[in-house]
């Protein structure tokens, strides 16, 4: 009997894994956290030596208030400023009290302080720019969560850390960003717990506007857990529970749309954890060519090869539960889920 259960395994992945890739594009098509229409240009223009461009997006952001969308290229445009900072700095030296320039150079700062064997000590020299930062528009919450970041790799008390926080949500209260970065000050890696985790992102999600990324919070405190491990077991109710919440936020964008990438790639690595095949490879669609480094970056080192090598596997998984025969038109792959189903179907 083993024997036939590996014959029929087999033969219904044989026959299946190739439909499943139906929505899927090819390898070579997949590109890891690609720039959008906006912050590419900048980029290329920096990689030239030139920061205008940079320059003009982010007075762009600020002025407009996008405040999500300002913490997302600080973010990528100090990335790119680790490996070539000429830009930066010429930026820098051309207008010292830019705020734009003081809020890229202090997010570059706190990321060079981490990556430091004197973590804490590098991180406590970079608080006057941060404060900088912040001074250059009182309205701007990413200088906010940038100091977030840095009360966390400075061993910051919990009251201070409640401090800075209530200074963060006073400009924005739905900043996904400043949230993501007290969920870490929560996690148990770092001054709190696995249960904190949960009880601080279930009620933001509850809160938060329509198609906000906070409602991915819980399913970023599932990730917390289930690569953390240890401390008290999380009911895996709450799991399944934040990811059908994630679920219901990827649908409300478009397939292959480059601004919840990171979310939906994060859900899908959750959803495999979880065994959760046919919703994770529903996720892989969506996400189509737009891979994120996070959160493959924390199991691999080779974060795009990682995607598209769980691209297979979980391919492999859901062809391995279909029936040899065709299951006809009013059956498609994605619905035969042996267990959960995702929250579009109740």
């Amino acid at each position: 009997m083993a024997l036939l259960r590996a014959f029929l395994r087999t033969a219904r992945m044989a026959r299946n894994t190739s439909r499943l890739a139906v929505g899927l594009p090819a390898d070579d098509e997949v590109l890891l956290d690609a720039p959008d229409d906006r912050l590419g240009p900048a980029l290329v223009a920096a990689g030239r030596g030139e920061y205008a461009p940079a320059a003009k997006l982010m007075a762009t952001t600020r002025e407009s208030a996008e405040w999500e969308n300002r913490d997302r290229y600080a973010m990528r445009l100090a990335t790119f400023a680790r490996s070539r900072d000429e830009w930066l700095r010429e930026w820098q030296a051309a207008d010292p009290h830019d705020p734009d320039a003081l809020l890229v150079r202090a997010e570059l700062a706190v990321r060079r302080g981490w990556e430091s064997p004197a973590r804490v000590e590098l991180l406590r020299e970079v608080g006057p720019l941060i404060t900088s930062a912040a001074e250059g528009d009182p309205r701007d919450p990413v200088p906010w969560r940038i100091a977030l970041d840095h009360a966390r790799g400075t061993n910051v008390g919990h009251t201070e850390f409640e401090q800075l926080w209530g200074e963060a949500v006073r400009r924005s209260p739905h900043h996904y960003g400043c949230h993501v970065a007290a969920l870490q000050y929560l996690s148990a890696a770092w001054y709190g717990s696995h249960r904190e985790c949960f009880d601080f992102a279930e009620p933001a999600a509850q809160d938060a506007l329509p198609g906000s990324l906070v409602q991915a919070l819980p399913v970023r405190a599932a990730f917390a857990y289930l690569t953390e491990g240890g401390g008290p077991a999380v009911p895996r109710e709450r799991l399944d529970a934040a990811a059908d919440l994630a679920i219901a936020l990827s649908a409300a964008y478009a397939a292959a749309d480059p601004w919840p990438a990171e979310v939906r790639n994060l859900l899908t690595y959750v959803l495999v954890r979880l065994e959760r095949w046919e919703d994770a490879l529903e996720q892989l669609r969506m996400i189509g060519p737009y891979a994120t480094s996070f959160p493959w970056d924390r199991v691999s080192d080779d974060p795009l090869g990682q995607f598209l090598e769980l691209r297979d596997g979980v391919r492999l998984e859901v062809a391995s539960g279909l029936p040899l025969r065709d299951p006809g038109p009013d059956r498609h792959p994605g619905n035969g889920r042996g267990g959960r189903a995702r929250s579009g179907d109740h």
